[in-house]
């Protein structure tokens, strides 16, 4: 399959050309592996090989060894070190650090989980010494869509896309769902009660995109609301959920929603999760839609280092905007609707809410327009297609 250029790479290459060491974060099956592939190294160690994964674990020292009999590069630059899957040995974070301050190499180091290398009381996260990406699937920057059911179906993991049968992609996605979700995702969080963690992975998916309510799933599945929780840190941590926080502040609203909002970090892979058919209603479609525009501008976020944060805001007795841009306390409204034929009515609450923030200047309606529409002094619809415009960039 021909490469397909991500967006990161001039990030990650221009950190290694200043001899900055890379933790590169993904879920399994975004493309981290092959990213890396891009980079020449003199050693590669991947740790997903039981073979491999059992020497490290044994002996973590060994790959002090064996950099130090690594030759230095030309003029003298530091050897290329890529270890894969990092998490699966954390002990190897003391050695990598102890090379980097020697002076020895530099690493690219990939890791689907932050679980382990974030909770462990003594994992070391190499501070100061690493510059941190996060790989997402395939944003419409990087791989543009002429049909958006497709994507709303079947997702954008580059895997995926690259499979052209409908069915076969319905098979690779029910395959990553049962081996990875539930088996992978579920053993390295050691969670005990196999039955109520898969019962609320389906409940989660389904659930994607809605402001929590951790009380209400926990009497659906019988478990704590405390349990519940820890379920949606899981999956977080595993790259698997973003959270989405709201925007809480307000001059003349009291009751503006605290609860924060998951989004699955991928739709076909959300929706196998969910028992969800190939065949989804409207409602469906509209409800899936706005999660898409969600994780475009997140994306879009992640791969252009943008200093800005994607928020929500609702009034639970009033109106609520899908998505928020927080440009460092600048905010951009966004309101998604499945139309092509915007109407008055579906702009109000961006109306609402530039009157509410002084520093709001301009609100925009993505939907199926095909091109840009001034709807009114400051609104704007915008198709789709356009969504990472609203994302600066560093």
């Amino acid at each position: 399959m021909k490469y397909t250029p991500r967006l990161l790479e001039p990030a990650i290459r221009r950190a290694i050309e200043r001899n900055k060491s890379v933790l590169l974060f993904g879920a399994r099956q975004t493309g981290k592996t092959t990213l890396v592939s891009r980079f020449e190294a003199e050693l590669v160690i991947t740790l997903v090989r039981p073979d491999v994964r059992q020497r490290y674990e044994k002996s973590p020292q060994l790959l002090a060894g064996e950099v130090d009999a690594l030759a230095p590069r030309a003029k003298g630059r530091r050897p290329l070190v890529v270890v894969d899957e990092v998490q699966k040995v954390p002990a190897l974070l003391d050695v990598v650090q102890d090379v980097i301050d020697r002076g020895r190499a530099n690493f690219v180091l990939t890791g689907s989980s932050a679980r382990k290398l974030r909770r462990g009381a003594s994992v070391n996260l190499l501070p100061g010494r690493v510059a941190t990406f996060r790989l997402d699937p395939f944003s419409l920057r990087e791989m543009p869509a002429k049909d958006v059911h497709e994507r709303l179906l079947y997702g954008s993991l580059p895997g995926m896309l690259a499979v052209p049968d409908a069915s076969d992609r319905e098979t690779d996605l029910e395959s990553y769902v049962t081996t990875y979700l539930e088996e992978e995702v579920r053993a390295e969080a050691l969670v005990r009660q196999v039955g109520d963690f898969a019962r609320f992975l389906e409940l989660a998916a389904s659930e994607s995109g809605h402001i929590v309510n951790l009380r209400k799933l926990s009497q659906e599945i019988g478990v704590s609301h405390t349990t519940i929780g820890a379920y949606y840190r899981i999956l977080e941590d595993c790259l698997i959920a973003e959270r989405v926080e709201p925007l809480t502040h307000s001059r003349t609203r009291k009751k503006l929603t605290k609860s924060e909002k998951y989004l699955f970090f991928d739709l076909g892979v959300r929706r196998l999760a969910a028992r969800e058919g190939a065949k989804p209603s409207r409602e469906t479609v509209g409800r899936v839609f706005e999660q898409f525009v969600g994780l475009e501008l997140i994306r879009c976020a992640h791969a252009v280092r943008s200093p800005v944060t994607i928020r929500f805001w609702r009034d639970p007795d009033g109106p609520e905007v899908d998505w928020v841009i927080d440009h460092e306390g600048l905010y951009t409204p966004v309101e998604v609707k499945w139309t092509d034929t915007p109407r008055p009515s579906d702009i109000r609450h961006l109306d609402v809410f530039l009157a509410e923030y002084p520093t709001a200047k301009v609100g925009y309606l993505v939907c199926r327009v095909p091109r840009k529409t001034k709807l009114s002094d400051r609104v704007v619809a915008l198709p789709w297609q356009a969504v990472d415009e609203l994302i600066p960039s560093a």
